[in-house]
This record gives structure tokens, C-alpha cells and sequence, in this order.
């Protein structure tokens, strides 16, 4: 009706005003009812045709949608495991923080088994330090078996040099006994080498090795006991947060509420416009939205990012052949805002149903000297017709409360 209305003022009103003061036409006389037509024929139909090529120039050139709302992504709140619920440390819906525990489930089996891995360690320390004695052990076994070794070695040395100065005077049976004693005493040295170098390495390899695997069991242990702790990932708020003690929650089937991370929905407007309006909507356009839960209020905007892809497009593959004529209706173009000023969207509430009206510009294209006068009017025409539709914006958001509360059915 308001384009109607001014397109009007270009062609019916001067047709009528020329008819009626330059022929003298009186209005209710020559100009009645039935012959309005005849009379205001060319202002009637120059009217109707301006109309629409107003209205698709508006609409075209300065898109607007319905389809506009700021979106925000909640967090379910599950655990790792599943278990029975032994406590809740919060209410329905609440202000949380991020670690802090929601609630904790049954960690009986955890605790046992962080318990059987502590102890584990322990023993392991304990044998450490017995190895470390045998090592002890095993150093003075080894001095002993070398002293033993010299001895032996010296008398067979004593006698070997007696029976060199005076032969016959040591009987040859002593010595190869003496030398069957030195060969003995040497391998009491060999075996006790051995046997220091064993305590050695399971001192310095064997038990450091199963320390730390008893370790790693501990932690293993204790992360699956933390696990019971069931913690809030992001500083934001709990709703529906229903569990209570003696629930038994899953990553399946049993979520315990859902987590809304702080300032969800205060960032960003996303808004769908409809497919024609590809080759005009970009990234840097000025725009303007007014939403249902903050009335009477126009929130400057900024397109940031158009989405490349249209939703209703994507299929997942399967066992059937696509059907194109199955195909849902038309999807729209995902286009992102942001406010053009800090804290433009304060007030309005996450998820509120937004009217987003975006704004062509063609000043750089104007001010360029290259460009010919008969495209810089055009290009001014087109900027200007933009006013058309911020003013039809501000009607509706002037009339959404009434629309909504009395016409909506709200007072039902």
C-alpha cells in the first residue's frame, strides 16, 4: 500500500489535478465513480505499473526476510562413562562456570581400582630399595669371590716358583690340584659378576620400567575417576537440568540437561533470504533488523559472511537414486550479521525471530569518473528507493506489538 501510495502521487494525482483544474473536470460531476477509469485511465495504469516495478526494484535491490533469528548452539551435558548419580550440586537452571561440578556419579569401582594402582607403586618402591641392597650384597659377594681367587693364585704361584728353583720338591699333584682351585675361584668371580650386574639392571632398568607402568596405571586410574566428576566445559548456564541422585546417565540415551555457554546468541544474526537475491547480497552491506523480544527498536547491522552453500540442496548417499521433483521447497541463501555498533543486540533474547532488511550501496560506483551519468542516475535511483524500504521496516516494527499481542491472538 505505501508504494501504491507513492507511485500514486507521480501519476494518478497530477492526472486528476490536470484533469480537474486544466479541463475544468469537477470531481462528483464529469469525474464520478463510473467513469474514473475512462477519465484517470492513464494515471490508473501508469500507477499500477510503477507500483510494480517499484516494489521489484525495493525488494531486489534492498532484500528483505522473514527468516531471521540469532541462533546459539547448546552443549549436552553427559558424562564420559555412564553410571548412577550420587550427587547434584546445582538446580533446575543455573549460572555456572567453567569446572565446575555438576554432579558426580557412583565412583566406588574407580576409587578400588586407583587404590589397587597406588598400591602397586608402593610395592614397586619397596622392591627398589631391597634391590638396591642386593646390589650391596652382590658388590661384597664379588669382593669376597676376588679375595678368595688371589689366594688361591698366590699359593699356586708359591708353589709353581719352589717347584721352578727345586724340582721334585712340591709334588706335581698339589699344584693341578692348586690350579683346579684357581679355575674354581675364578668362576666364583665370574658368577658373582653375573649376579651384581643382574641386581644392577633390575635396580637401574626392570623396576624403574615397572614403576612407571604402575604409574601410568595410577593416573589411567585416577582419570577414570575423575570422570565420575562431571564438570561444566564453558562458563555459561544450565537448564533443564532435571537429574537428581539415583539416575542413571549415559552417552547414549540419558543426558543429564543441556549447557548454554555464556553469550550465546548475542554475537551473530543469521538470516535466510531467498535465492534470487544471490548476486546482490555481500559481505560489507548495511543492514537493519528488528526483533519480536526487543519491540520499537531498529538494530543497525553489517552482513559479514554469505554462506556458499543452500542448505536444501545437500543430500547423504544411499541405497535410492535422487528424485529431483521430491526435493523440498526452495532454501534460502544463509547470510551472517553483526551489529554495526558494540552492544547493538543487548536486550534481544537468544533465539528471538528477527525482520532483517539489507541495503544496496553503489557510492563507490557513483563517485568513480569512469562511470556515465545516465548509469550514475540509475545507481542513485536505486540507492534512493532504499528509504522505501527502511520506512516500511519501521512500520512494521511500530505495528509488530499490536500484530502480535491483538491480531496474533495474544490476548486469547
Amino acid at each position: 500500500m505505501l508504494e501504491l501510495a507513492i507511485c500514486s502521487l507521480l501519476t494518478i494525482l497530477p492526472d486528476y489535478l490536470y484533469r480537474r483544474f486544466a479541463q475544468g473536470k469537477r470531481f462528483g460531476k464529469e469525474i464520478t465513480l463510473f467513469s474514473v477509469w475512462y477519465e484517470l485511465r492513464w494515471g490508473i495504469t501508469g500507477c499500477l505499473m510503477l507500483t510494480v516495478a517499484l516494489i521489484t526494484s525495493v525488494f531486489f535491490f534492498h532484500p528483505a526476510t522473514r527468516n531471521a533469528a540469532l541462533l546459539f548452539r547448546t552443549v549436552p551435558i553427559l558424562p564420559e562413562g555412564s553410571g548412577r548419580v550420587v550427587e547434584v550440586n546445582f538446580g533446575y537452571s543455573a549460572a555456572v562456570k567453567k569446572g565446575d561440578v555438576l554432579f558426580t556419579l557412583d565412583s566406588s569401582k574407580q576409587r578400588a581400582a586407583l587404590e589397587t594402582a597406588t598400591r602397586k607403586v608402593a610395592e614397586i618402591d619397596a622392591s627398589l630399595e631391597t634391590a638396591k641392597s642386593d646390589v650391596v650384597k652382590a658388590e661384597a659377594q664379588l669382593g669376597e669371590a676376588k679375595a678368595n681367587y688371589q689366594q688361591a693364585k698366590d699359593e699356586l704361584d708359591v708353589k709353581i716358583e719352589l717347584q721352578r728353583r727345586n724340582p721334585g720338591i712340591v709334588p706335581q699333584r698339589d699344584i693341578e690340584k692348586l690350579q683346579v682351585i684357581v679355575d674354581q675361584r675364578q668362576a666364583g668371580i665370574d658368577a658373582a659378576a653375573a649376579t651384581l650386574q643382574s641386581a644392577v639392571l633390575r635396580v637401574s632398568t626392570l623396576l624403574p620400567a615397572e614403576k612407571a607402568s604402575a604409574q601410568a596405571a595410577r593416573a589411567e586410574a585416577q582419570v577414570d575417576l575423575d570422570k565420575t566428576f562431571v564438570r561444566a566445559g564453558v562458563d555459561g548456564r544450565v537448564e533443564q537440568f532435571l537429574i537428581r541422585a539415583g539416575d542413571v546417565v549415559n552417552q547414549l540415551m540419558r543426558p543429564a540437561g543441556i549447557l548454554i555457554p555464556e553469550g550465546a546468541g548475542q554475537a551473530k544474526l543469521q538470516a535466510g533470504f531467498d535465492q534470487i537475491e544471490s548476486g546482490i547480497m555481500r559481505e560489507g552491506m548495511v543492514a537493519e533488523a528488528t526483533c519480536i523480544s526487543k519491540p520499537w527498536v531498529i538494530v543497525p547491522l553489517v552482513v559479514t559472511s554469505v554462506q556458499d552453500y543452500i542448505a536444501a540442496g545437500q543430500f547423504r548417499a544411499g541405497e535410492q537414486l535422487i528424485e529431483a521433483q521430491n526435493l523440498a521447497k526452495p532454501g534460502t541463501i544463509l547470510v551472517f550479521l553483526e551489529p554495526l555498533f558494540k552492544a547493538g543486540l543487548d536486550g534481544v533474547t537468544a533465539g528471538s525471530s528477527c525482520i532483517v532488511n539489507a541495503y544496496t550501496s553503489n557510492h563507490d560506483e557513483i563517485v568513480d569518473p569512469k562511470t556515465s551519468t545516465g548509469r550514475k542516475i540509475a545507481l542513485h535511483v536505486i540507492d534512493g528507493i532504499g528509504f522505501v524500504h527502511a520506512l516500511l521496516l519501521r512500520i512494521q516494527a511500530l505495528l509488530l506489538p499490536f500484530k502480535t499481542l491483538v491480531f496474533g491472538g495474544g490476548l486469547g
